[in-house]
């Protein structure tokens, strides 16, 4: 009996060392989420207005103008941008996002990715490991794996510019960036978006087309403008990315970790009735065999 008390103080004491550790991680995911989520709060408004504007000028240039980024090409070869965690004790979050990611390649694009004609982009460790698995080694790009170390803008915008470039020279007819979407630490959702080309937003009908047609004043020459307006905007669209990406990591695991240490708390006021229930019946062997000595004895 007392080996199995021992066994249970030994478990009693492995899981509240296990949820101390929990609870730790918990808040420093918190302190790290308010300046993740400061950011994408802050950019969002900003990147969505400049987006919309991108689509706007698009669907209203004349027929003698257009951008490179917003030509359609026969679909030959695709690059499919994987944004994960580089670490793990964050619930489903990349695994949703990978999930995500396998059904647009093996889904949308099965024809190219059997021609060997996908590249898969990762941006972070988690959705690495798994692809480069599941892909051939040399579809899997590990170029802008680490970027986590450095999110800053020129770090971002490097990543950005090889998808442009690579559009551009034909490398890519079309670049899709699958990632999650922060919308506060319990909710986060897997996104598979259409990056290059730009898509000119859907008008169905002629008084639609007159009601959204807006009308820019182009200086100094229209073209000129697109090329450097075009991918500034796109450049702060991918930001928008990583930073909903970055923000949806530490809200899953500050959401995990927060489950983890109740279950912790669970388990250890199980063990701990498991533990008096074991002393009981230690405590009551005792008793009975002193007062059956005694009574033998008398």
């Amino acid at each position: 009996m007392s080996g199995k008390l021992k066994e249970v103080r030994e478990r009693i004491k492995s899981v509240v060392s296990t949820q101390q550790i929990t609870k730790a991680m918990k808040m420093v995911s918190a302190a790290k989420l308010r300046k993740a989520q400061t950011a994408i709060t802050e950019m969002r408004p900003y990147a969505d207005r400049l987006d919309k504007m991108l689509k706007n000028i698009l669907a209203n240039l004349d027929s003698d103008a257009n951008t490179s980024f917003g030509i359609h090409r026969e679909i030959k070869s695709v690059a499919v941008v994987v944004i994960t965690s580089s670490r793990g004790l964050c619930g489903a979050f990349n695994t949703n996002i990978i999930k995500t990611a396998i059904a647009r390649i093996e889904g949308d694009y099965k024809a190219q990715l059997e021609a060997g004609k996908v590249e898969v982009i990762c941006i972070g460790k988690k959705g690495f490991d798994i692809l480069k698995k599941r892909y051939k080694k040399e579809a899997v790009n590990t170029e802008f794996l680490h970027l986590y170390a450095d999110l800053s803008f020129e770090n971002i915008a490097a990543v950005s510019q090889y998808l442009m470039d690579s559009f551009q020279n034909g490398k890519f007819d079309r670049v899709d960036v699958c990632y999650s979407q922060f919308k506060n630490a319990a909710m986060q959702f897997p996104i598979a978006a259409q990056y290059l080309p730009v898509e000119k937003p859907e008008i169905a009908h002629e008084s639609e087309m007159s009601k959204q047609k807006v009308d820019y004043i182009f200086e100094p020459g229209k073209l000129e403008l697109l090329e450097e307006l075009v991918p500034s905007i796109l450049q702060t669209t991918f930001q928008k990315f990583v930073l909903d990406t970055h923000a949806s990591e530490h809200g899953a695991r500050m959401t995990a970790m927060d489950k983890a240490s109740e279950n912790a708390e669970e388990l250890i006021k199980d063990l701990k009735i498991n533990y008096n229930k074991a002393r009981q019946e230690a405590i009551t062997k005792e008793l009975s065999e002193i007062v059956g000595g005694a009574a033998a004895l008398g």
